[in-house]
């Protein structure tokens, strides 16, 4: 029997900007999914328990952590994935059963999450010993060959090594002290594809003016890593303040994703907010002020959201026998 998990993350800065080569600064957060590897002589068992994290069908407890449901649509989606990585490592004989905490279709990484964690526990118990680096890689690799293409290298990479990351030429990992962030979600999945599609058709249109916001993109993602280091958070609200208003400009945020920002901005309780991943849905993070956590939890309740804590730098992809 072999164990593994894998984080889920959140786009701090730099979204739809590094498509086109600015950096952009992402986190993994204490969100999980988890894959147990059992053998199965005879035949292979694929079994999913505890996802069903809709958008508009997960739960919240007293503490403002996720607690996960059941459905049978995002079983579904995760057996295409875990599918995928059974074929890539020709596996037989064994059960693998996955379960998560991570919302799905929110840009939180879920996809990439359940791809690394199933990687790491069946390379594990057949006795591959890939390093992280390589199932980086390789989950990269599965998760764009399922999704037709499309997959952002940061997702894989942050479950897999978890931390911060910075992506421009390459995955940067980054040595950064963690925090504690509100995530708000709408009740509109997001679609990747569409939103990084619709934006490079307007910069293709206007590409004076779009490549200018995402240079002032890429300016962003590099001043929030020191605003990090030494903990400088109402700088670091100021920066996902003004990140959100040139993802707006791009035409990727929504009435709903804007009323969640405004309404953890408004009361004073956050000292920026902004959307995460590619918009059109999904979901928005937020900076609360010190002890104002649960505070911004209701105030984005109170504007139809679904909101929850998360700390972010959290551990990477881990094994156990």
């Amino acid at each position: 029997m072999t164990a593994a998990s894998a984080p889920g993350k959140v786009i701090l800065f730099g979204e739809h900007a590094v498509v086109s080569g600015a950096p952009a600064l992402g986190t993994a957060i204490d969100l999980r999914a988890r894959v147990l590897v059992e053998d199965l002589p005879g035949k292979t068992e694929i079994s999913i328990h505890g996802l069903g994290l809709r958008l508009s069908g997960f739960s919240v407890d007293s503490d403002g952590r996720v607690v996960s449901l059941g459905s049978s649509d995002e079983a579904a989606a995760a057996a295409r994935y875990v599918s995928a990585v059974v074929k890539a490592l020709d596996v037989r004989d064994v059960r693998i059963t996955v379960s998560s905490e991570i919302p799905v279709a929110s840009g939180l990484g879920s996809s990439a999450a359940i791809v690394v964690a199933t990687l790491a526990a069946l390379s594990h118990h057949m006795g591959i010993d890939m390093e992280v680096k390589s199932i980086a890689a390789e989950a990269h690799r599965i998760e764009k060959t399922v999704q037709g293409g499309l997959g952002s290298p940061m997702d894989t990479a942050l479950a897999a090594y978890g931390g911060y990351i910075q992506i421009s030429d390459g995955v940067t990992p980054l040595d950064l002290p963690q925090m504690d962030l509100v995530v708000g979600c709408t009740s509109v999945p997001h679609d990747t594809r569409a939103e990084v599609a619709r934006v490079q058709e307007l910069r293709s249109r206007y590409p004076e003016i779009v490549d200018t916001i995402f240079k002032a993109m890429g300016v962003i993602s590099r001043k929030a890593v020191p605003c990090i280091k030494d903990l400088d958070l109402k700088e670091l609200g100021r920066l996902m303040n003004i990140n959100h208003g040139l993802l707006e400009a791009i035409g990727v945020g929504t009435r709903e994703l804007s009323e969640l920002v405004y309404a953890a901005r408004g009361a004073g309780m956050a000292l920026g907010a902004k959307l995460t991943g590619a918009g059109g849905g999904g979901c928005m993070i937020a900076l609360p002020k010190e002890g104002m956590c649960s505070r911004a939890i209701t105030a984005i309740t109170q504007a139809r959201g679904r909101a929850f804590v998360v700390r972010t730098g959290c551990n990477g992809v881990t094994v156990e026998d």
